[in-house]
């Protein structure tokens, strides 16, 4: 069982801002699984999937972004996932957008929500797939551009990303982190 959570907050206020792609990149999973019904449990909502013949769990914490590891350690125990069985999909905004970029362990390089998880799993040997979405225009705050909306002139360039992004975890469900990390970093 393979274990894939995307990072972002609840709520219609944050759909479609750029800290939410990781919310974005589960639904175009659970979209080509066909849209497996979903249940509440471990703080957020979850479906079970098959991504290219790997049983997976799609995980959407709803604790707020910042406070996403109590989620991840509730639904890690309970199925008895190994931590490399993991993989967290958030925003970078240090990365262009539109690039991805797929690690085995790391830093949580200053996201938050990240930084949680790996602070409630004890480690930071957590697979992870972050979705840029920056830089930060000069003229604006790092909160208020990760909580802004994609503008329409963005918005076809994040949506390949998003379909690349979900390619990827694809890719390192069924032929594990160093195919993905050839293929898509």
């Amino acid at each position: 069982m393979k274990l894939i959570v995307g990072l972002g907050n609840p709520g219609r206020a944050y759909f479609g801002t750029r800290h939410n792609v990781g919310f974005d990149v589960l639904e175009k999973l659970a979209e080509r699984a066909g849209n497996p019904v979903r249940r509440a449990r471990f703080q957020g909502e979850v479906a079970q999937v098959s991504l290219r013949g790997t049983p997976a769990l799609l995980l959407w914490p709803l604790t707020w972004m910042n406070l996403s590891g109590s989620s991840v350690l509730a639904a890690r125990d309970f199925y008895k996932v190994e931590n490399p069985d993991i993989l967290v999909v958030c925003d970078d905004f240090q990365l262009t957008k539109g690039t991805i970029r797929i690690r085995l362990k790391g830093s949580s390089g200053g996201q938050k929500g990240l930084a949680d998880v790996t602070r409630r799993l004890g480690t930071q040997d957590i697979p992870r797939l972050r979705v840029g979405i920056g830089p930060v225009p000069a003229n604006w705050s790092c909160p208020d551009f990760v909580l802004g909306k994609f503008t329409r002139e963005e918005q076809p360039d994040i949506d390949l990303s998003l379909e690349r992004s979900a390619d990827a975890v694809e890719e390192w469900a069924a032929a594990g982190i160093e195919a993905a990390m050839n293929r898509y970093n």
